[in-house]
């Protein structure tokens, strides 16, 4: 098909679409369009053995068949055996002679569409069609619309366009429509050439792919459109016609879903291997309403290259339970690794994906590649020991991450932030292996003639090779030229980091409790405010007498414990803990008093203060107790070239022996350097040390710009001034 009169045709389309205006705004023209296509398509596919197929069915239920055996039969004489999926229609209108019988269209054409063959039909329920065509019909737009499409200067039949070149032609459709409707179609319709950029980096170190007859799976687990799958697809088809490549994907949204089938229907790809659900669960489209349960859509699969852009910073509370119900399991199920804040769920996905990694080349398998589009927030959200820390530490200390993308902003159409691109591998070529890439695209965009929504930022060609050469490079401090206030400058745009930079360590510096102990009247008065104090007037019995007798007992009790602490001798100023405890216990016993452990901590707190002359504090077994108020984090590097063993399963049975000293005594040597020579009574609590791992990737291409020069500020100073005055002298005179 030529280029020209591929765009004809989609033009010619668009000139239908602007028909509706009135009943249907713009950005909803898709929802009648995009089904009016594929109907249209498969009207003209199916025109030729039309006929064969009536009587088919008329003899084969007269022998009473019925089921999957008279699906398959129909099928095969509707195809000719050409066809991978089960393609008819049993009914014996056709567009032409919908025409034929204006006053019923509506109700003619629907028992049209019901009479398809089952998956067919799914997608146009997918796409609520019916409704569609009782709108247009009330609008006098059904008959217009049918007429167009049946245009003697409108041909999609098969003699005139390939599968392959419809199939170009409906992604082209589904581009324009989007893009109109991009406030609500964003958060389904990833930008083409960010797909092109992922997927040509995915295929860098990937000679095998285009190899003749090699088999190759690429799955999407939140599919869209089909726009990542369809790409990668091409993309290997145009350098290798004789590549063997299975589609797979999960799509939840009902219209996605439906464009998504339909391209692969329309380019006879199978269908089956896209399932409807969500990823994390599944969405009950009848009820309109979430009703998720566990659902990998392809439990039992695994795939050669992934790629996805699941929702930006969208909760996973409809599916906690089922996601933490799988995550108890460990890595048995898909999210051993941890699960992140619960306002969003983005490294389930990546977790998801990683589940589905052949097997390693080192271990006999073909290994497997991801390329995901994330946030910021996948990237340094989370605190050591934290979900989100967990999963990153997972991912590197397995050598899984390979390359971050940074994209400049405002390159989505339903949103203006950064996000990157996160290529993840278990098969990392040699020189790249304990490495990971960081690359600076911020700065690589053509702004766009006219925006989009939130999109006014682009990717050229000329990008798009640029960034995909500094991959293939694998160069630390890689430069780039980088256009700047309408010159040309350079600026660092790769950086290569061992695996163990990402890593840190966060340890907890304690001092030690040191308190002085006084009962005088302020300081007694502060005892009425402690809990366990006002407890004592408290009562669980039921009968209002019996809680009456308790108030009575325990105003008494405060009385008396007041009256206690009074008779201490108050001027005394006791500097440790051990003498006050002699002396509260002797007023107590004199007045015949028994407290509880949470009453006698609540006198502590009311009657000491902090005293830097004060003895420490300290345990039962004799060990300074820690001053809450004065406890300190630091964060120190890992130990060079030292991967430390993860608190989260994947390496349970391992001897950490060693590897434990080694951070132990890593601490303590930052202690005795850094902290001990201004705080001599400090140590480090090495049960609370935590490992995190974070990719700051803005930090490491900060480019430092110094302030102007201070004569160039007073200046433009003087200037305003001046201005300024003479505005005045207008007003005044």
């Amino acid at each position: 098909m030529a280029s020209g009169n591929h765009q004809d045709i989609v033009g010619f389309i668009w000139n239908i679409a602007n028909k509706l205006r009135g009943p249907y705004r713009p950005p909803q023209y898709r929802h009648v369009m995009l089904p009016m296509t594929i109907l249209r398509r498969l009207d003209l596919v199916l025109e030729p053995t039309k006929e064969q197929v009536l009587e088919e069915q008329k003899k084969l239920t007269a022998k009473g068949m019925i089921g999957p055996a008279l699906e398959a039969a129909l099928s095969r004489v509707a195809n000719g055996g050409n066809r991978k999926q089960a393609l008819y229609n049993t009914s014996p209108f056709t567009f032409q002679k919908l025409l034929g019988d204006a006053p019923n269209i509506a109700d003619n054409l629907i028992s049209y569409i019901r009479a398809f063959s089952p998956r067919v039909r799914d997608i146009f329920e997918k796409f609520e069609f019916e409704k569609e065509i009782e709108k247009l019909d009330d609008n006098n737009r059904l008959y217009l619309i049918v007429r167009e499409f049946c245009s003697t200067e409108f041909d999609l039949s098969p003699s005139r366009l390939s599968n392959l070149q419809m199939g170009y032609l409906f992604e082209e459709l589904v581009r324009k429509f989007n893009e109109q409707a991009n406030e609500e179609a964003g958060d389904h319709f990833t930008p083409r050439e960010v797909i092109r950029l992922m997927v040509e980096m995915m295929f860098v170190y990937e000679d095998e792919v285009f190899k003749a007859g090699k088999y190759s799976s690429i799955y999407d687990p939140t599919a869209g459109t089909g726009g990542m799958l369809s790409v990668a697809e091409e993309y290997i088809k145009r350098n290798n016609p004789d590549a063997n490549i299975e589609l797979y994907g999960q799509e939840y949204n009902p219209e996605s879903y439906a464009i998504c089938c339909s391209d692969l229907l329309i380019k006879d790809e199978e269908i089956g291997n896209l399932v409807y659900g969500d990823t994390l669960g599944i969405k009950d489209a009848k009820s309109r309403s979430y009703n998720f349960v566990p659902h990998d859509g392809h439990p039992d699969k695994r795939f050669h290259f992934m790629f996805s852009n699941p929702p930006f910073g969208v909760e996973w509370k409809p599916e906690k339970s089922y996601v933490e119900d799988e995550a108890a399991n460990g890595f048995s199920g898909r999210f051993g690794a941890g699960v992140p804040r619960i306002n969003d769920g983005s490294l389930l996905f990546l977790q998801h994906m990683i589940s589905k990694f052949h097997r390693s080349p080192s271990e006999g398998g073909d290994g497997s590649r991801i390329a995901i589009v994330f946030n910021g927030s996948p990237l340094f959200t989370g605190d050591a020991g934290s979900g989100e820390s967990n999963i990153r530490r997972w991912i590197i200390e397995n050598d899984w991450l390979d390359t971050v993308v940074a994209l400049p902003d405002q390159m989505f159409y339903n949103t203006g932030i950064f996000t990157y691109i996160w290529l993840v591998t278990n098969k990392k070529p040699g020189n790249r292996k304990g490495y990971v890439q960081l690359i600076d695209a911020t700065r690589h965009y053509r702004k766009m003639k006219k925006s989009m929504g939130n999109k006014r930022n682009e990717l050229s060609d000329e990008h798009i090779s640029e960034l995909v050469r500094l991959y293939g490079d694998f160069r630390h401090n890689a430069e780039c030229d980088i256009q700047s206030n309408g010159g040309t400058e350079k600026r660092i745009c790769s950086k290569i980091f061992r695996n163990c930079d990402f890593g840190y360590l966060k340890m907890t510096v304690e001092r030690p409790l040191r308190l002085n102990f006084q009962a005088s009247p302020e300081r007694i008065e502060r005892l009425k405010n402690e809990t366990a104090f006002h407890n004592l007037i408290l009562s669980k019995k039921k009968s209002v007498e019996a809680q009456q007798e308790d108030f009575r007992n325990g105003k008494v009790l405060q009385q008396a414990l007041l009256d206690a602490l009074h008779g201490m001798q108050s001027e005394t100023l006791h500097l440790s803990r051990t003498d006050f405890v002699k002396a509260l216990d002797a007023a107590l016993k004199s007045a015949e008093i028994k407290i509880d452990a949470p009453l006698k901590k609540a006198i502590f707190n009311a009657l000491g203060e902090r005293d830097e002359t004060g003895e420490i504090c300290r345990d039962s077994k004799g060990n300074p107790e820690p001053d809450p108020e004065l406890r300190d984090t630091e964060l120190l590097p890992l130990p060079d070239d030292t991967f430390l063993p993860l608190p989260i399963g994947y390496d349970k049975d391992a001897d950490n022996s060693k590897l434990l000293k080694l951070v132990r005594n890593h601490c303590e040597e930052y202690l005795q350097r850094e902290v001990l020579p201004h705080v001599s009574d400090a140590w480090i609590e090495h049960s609370k040390t935590k490992v995190g791992y974070e990719i700051p990737l803005n930090r490491h291409f900060y480019v430092y710009k110094p302030p102007r020069p201070l004569e160039e500020i007073e200046a433009d100073i003087k200037a305003i001034e001046a201005d300024i005055l003479n505005l005045l002298r207008e007003v005044t005179s």
